[in-house]
């Protein structure tokens, strides 16, 4: 049997001001480990777009975790932090019981260099049940500084979390990882039982054969019971293997909130309605527009959970 239960292909979703590339959740498969949303910016030319913004909006319930292949974002969050991230580092911003943020073009990328492209992934990790309303928290670490090696020409980083004997600084808050592995040539790839929990991978480009079956960029493939250990890159390949030990309740989304608690997920929707500042602080210096809660988007008393 193969190692790969289940193929997801990216879906087109819009996030208001540009389209994105939809991973997870999807309906076979809402959550790989405490994985609960996966989202793929770009590549989109800054000069094809009039806005590249995304103005203040509220999460609760989990860790973002952006990591970018190309280009420049500038966040600021309800904490007070303000950080431009550049591609291979990660800004991690854990929610807990809300927290608001804003990702912005910088604006001497906007002004100065127009022919730029942004590129790069938006993920979402839920928080273990007795961490879900902590305190919001923000970190941000250079790309210099996680954990980057080559093994038979074969380039890996480990982006966030722990395997293969190494431990990423990203201070995440249950067993999971996030690899990036890269290749300039044919090879195969072993990374024996350096997984655990639940695994899957992303093809960003070039693509992935494994027993006889061929997968191409745009694809996540989940794998059964964590062997998606032995696999062969086409040249000029890049994936991201990621997963862990799934949460042990289910977790439900409601646009930007996560929940095991739906009726925790109804709070949040009002609190953010009603505009409620003890529940979601405004940003310094970005408090002059907000995402509203979607029109039409229906509350989990009345949609499907499957």
């Amino acid at each position: 049997m193969s190692i790969v239960d289940l193929v997801i292909e990216e879906r087109a979703a819009s996030i208001g001001n540009f389209m994105v590339g939809r991973l997870i959740p999807f309906r076979q498969k809402r959550t790989v480990g405490p994985f609960a949303f996966i989202d793929h910016m770009g590549p989109i030319a800054v000069k094809d777009h009039d806005n590249l913004d995304v103005d203040p909006h509220p999460h609760i319930g989990l860790s973002t975790l952006t990591y970018l292949f190309e280009g420049e974002i500038m966040h600021r969050d309800s904490i007070g932090s303000v950080e431009r991230i550049t591609p291979g580092a990660v800004n991690w911003m854990t929610a807990g019981k809300g927290v608001v943020h804003s990702e912005r073009m910088p604006e001497d990328i906007r002004q100065e260099k127009p022919d730029s492209i942004l590129h790069g992934l938006q993920i979402w990790i839920a928080l273990p049940k007795n961490l879900q309303e902590v305190e919001p928290s923000f970190v941000h670490i250079e790309a210099k500084d996680l954990p980057s090696w080559q093994e038979d020409g074969v380039s890996y980083k480990l982006i966030a979390g722990e395997a293969l004997g190494r431990k990423s600084p990203v201070p995440v808050y249950s067993p999971l990882y996030f690899i990036e592995i890269k290749s300039t040539k044919r090879q195969k790839i072993s990374i024996g039982s350096g997984l655990f929990g639940e695994a899957a991978m992303y093809i960003l480009d070039g693509a992935v054969y494994s027993e006889g079956h061929s997968y191409e960029p745009k694809h996540i493939l989940i794998a059964n019971d964590s062997k998606l250990c032995e696999f062969e890159l086409e040249a000029n390949s890049t994936v991201y293997i990621f997963g862990g030990e799934p949460l042990p309740e289910e977790r439900y989304i409601l646009w930007n909130f996560v929940s095991d608690d739906i009726q925790r997920l109804e709070q949040a929707k009002q609190d953010w309605i009603n505009q409620n500042h003890e529940a979601f602080p405004l940003i310094p210096q970005d408090d002059k527009s907000y995402v509203p809660f979607p029109e039409g988007m229906k509350s989990f008393k009345n949609k499907e959970r499957k």
